[in-house]
Parts: structure tokens; sequence; C-alpha cells
């Protein structure tokens, strides 16, 4: 059974960083794509990032881009992603997830991926 475990969200002053974690067991995590979305109260689930399986590319929401990384330790099964500069817009709930074998795969659709963390909480304090 696939378990997605995601670590390392908090509450934080706006400019301040965070790294989030996600731990993946069950599937081999080398053959797939993983990425970061997150939700905010209210609103829908949105894509963050994503990383290739062996980091080679990587894929931003533009509202991110230059302020998170994504990367990957696959001998962890682990993703993180790091985040800087962080604004009061960025509070949410941050979900990994892992790319489903099947269907079309888009990096930024939600229904690209099949399995998903149950998310960590990230505030971001003005």
């Amino acid at each position: 059974q696939v378990q997605l475990v995601e670590t390392g969200g908090g509450l934080v002053q706006a400019g301040g960083s965070l790294r989030l974690s996600c731990a993946a067991s069950g599937r081999t995590f080398t053959n797939y794509i993983m990425a970061w979305f997150r939700q905010a109260p209210g609103k829908e689930r949105e894509f963050v990032a994503a990383i290739t399986w062996n980091g080679g590319s990587t894929y931003y929401a533009d509202s991110v881009k230059g302020r998170f990384t994504i990367s990957r330790d696959n001998a962890k099964n682990t993703v993180y992603l790091q985040m800087n500069s962080l604004k009061p817009e960025d509070t949410a709930v941050y979900y990994c997830a892992m790319e489903s074998p099947f269907g079309t795969y888009y990096y930024s659709k939600l229904t690209s991926y099949d399995y998903w963390g149950q998310g960590t909480q990230v505030t971001v304090s003005s």
C-alpha cells in the first residue's frame, strides 16, 4: 500500500523559510514524478511544483517561481519543498502527490496523481 507522509509545516513570519518533506513507501519511488499541491481555506487545491524521477526537470507555479525549490532524494524515497521568502498568501495545507501510471499526464493536473499525503499546514503571518 502506498503511503505519503508530509512533515515540516508550521507557523512562520512573512519573509521566512520552511522546508517540507514527503516520505514515500509502497511503490518504487524512482519510477514516478512527484509533486506538491496546496489548498487554502475556501479555495481549490492548486499545483505548486513537480519534479521528474531523476530530478532532471522541475516545474513551478508562477506564484512560487524563484521562491520555492522542489528536490528529491531517491535513496531516501523523499521529496522536499524548500520555501523561501514566504508570504501570507502562501498559507495553506500542502500536499505531496505521486504520479498516476494511468491516463495522460500533465504536471499541474490533479487527476495526473493517484496518491496523496494527508497534508501539512503552513501558516505565514504578516
